[in-house]
């Protein structure tokens, strides 16, 4: 497209697509590159969302570059039924990380496909169709998915999933229950299970449960949480899946959630992560659900099930990660991005929590931290100006659970892009906090003068 015609573009975007979900950035962005990206004016901007969380290993990386041309002189696409190379390879390469007794996978493309199947395959295993979930869950956008993400709006889309059920999320901050208060004791768990066994129909089949709870508030659940998880499901005869979309491949620090909880689920679902920009999930399940699924006819056929082309750039985000000893550097960069934001909470009242793991951190804002209102007007002027400074913030703003920034930079993210971020971070919650005051200050005065 020529330049001249760059408004014309911008224009035809806003009337030509569907809209899907909450803000759109109002320029087209041209160009992404490790943790930046720019806009058709030019702008660069610090990602710290790392696209969709996808961009595990920086936004084009070489090594993801080399292996898309790699596959686009072999193969980007084949019929359902022919297993790739890369597709083997990277098999072989998820069972020699993942915690046994997980050993096999179904190569898929998105999040909300991988969960879907892992739900479809725990049904066909167990003979039930009850699937709990936790509260402020996402797990996404699909039939069994959706049913049992409780992040969002469901309202108008009519009914979920026969048999789905939620249990309140341990949210210490802000306890659902309103029992505790800044350090979990489960009693949402106790609650929750006594609440399904109550309306259960006696077809139990799994619990899924994302090992910090991202979209409901970046959410890390006390010690012996998940090993009291697996023994409730255990004792219903349910399946354990863990929806690893966000937390598996070193976002963590760690290779995988359950290998620092030291709880192995029944089935992992990861996706994000691991495609490094491309769409790409898989299912891993152990040897026995597996064959008994397949000996039960279990199908999960898309037109790009086990694709060569994302199979190839998996491949390469794994050896990546390894090769750049990014496991470790997540954990250490972690811990300086969490030093900076406790800096920033000790300087600004509103930041009520810091929380997270690694490099997925949690930042909510209240208006007083005491009875810890939450301030969404101060977390979406701030998102605003974030923005026109250069830095790219995700905020999920909910009533229930407050207004919680979650940050999540490339793993190859540096001490200087961090300290970029917590610069702009600081001047645009002063900016905004000052915006605030002098809107309640014409308020108040234009209030009189009515009087």
């Amino acid at each position: 497209m020529d330049m001249t015609t760059e408004n014309e573009a911008t224009h035809s975007f806003r009337d030509n697509l569907i809209r899907y979900g909450g803000d759109v950035y109002p320029e087209m962005v041209e160009k992404a590159q490790g943790c930046y990206v720019w806009d058709t004016t030019g702008k660069k901007i610090l990602d710290f969302t790392s696209g969709q969380m996808c961009a595990t290993v920086g936004h084009s990386h070489p090594n993801i570059v080399a292996a898309i041309k790699k596959s686009c002189d072999t193969a980007l696409h084949l019929f359902s039924g022919m297993i790739p190379r890369s597709v083997v390879q990277l098999a072989e390469a998820l069972s020699r990380i993942v915690p046994r007794p997980l050993r096999k996978s179904l190569l898929l493309n998105t999040g909300s496909e991988s969960n879907d199947a892992a739900i479809k395959m725990a049904k066909l295993y167990t003979g039930g169709f009850e699937v709990i979930g936790l509260g402020g869950s996402w797990h996404g956008v699909t039939g069994n998915s959706s049913s049992v993400s409780f992040a969002s709006d469901r309202k108008g889309y009519g009914p979920g999933m026969p048999g789905t059920y939620v249990i309140p999320e341990p949210n210490a901050y802000r306890c659902p229950v309103k029992h505790c208060r800044d350090r979990c004791d489960r009693t949402c768990m106790k609650i929750g299970f006594e609440m399904y066994d109550m309306q259960s129909a006696g077809a139990p089949a799994a619990v899924i449960a994302e090992p910090v709870i991202s979209a409901g508030g970046v959410l890390v659940p006390p010690d012996g949480y998940f090993d009291a998880l697996r023994a409730e499901a255990k004792k219903r005869g349910m399946l354990l899946i863990f929806d690893e979309a966000q937390t598996a491949f070193g976002r963590l620090g760690h290779w995988f959630a359950a290998t620092h909880l030291q709880v192995t689920p029944d089935i992992m679902t990861v996706s994000k992560t691991l495609g490094g920009g491309m769409p790409l999930a898989a299912v891993i399940t152990n040897d026995e659900v597996e064959d008994v699924c397949h000996r039960r006819g279990f199908a999960f056929y898309t037109s790009h099930v086990s694709d060569p082309l994302p199979s190839a750039v998996g491949l390469a985000v794994l050896e990546t990660i390894e090769s750049e000893h990014l496991l470790q550097r997540s954990r250490d960069m972690g811990d300086y991005l969490a030093g900076g934001l406790r800096e920033l909470q000790s300087r600004h009242e509103e930041i009520g929590d810091v929380r997270g793991m690694g490099l997925l951190r949690g930042i909510e804002l209240v208006r007083d931290r005491e009875t810890r209102e939450p301030h969404h007007e101060l977390g979406a002027l701030t998102t605003q100006r974030c923005l026109e400074l250069g830095l790219s913030m995700n905020i999920r703003r909910r009533p229930e659970r407050g207004s919680v920034w979650r940050i999540a930079p490339p793993l190859t993210v540096t001490k200087a892009d961090i300290d970029l971020a917590m610069t702009i971070f600081d001047q645009a919650l002063v900016e905004a906090k000052d915006t605030l005051a002098a809107r309640s200050t014409a308020g108040k005065t234009l209030a009189r003068r009515i009087a």
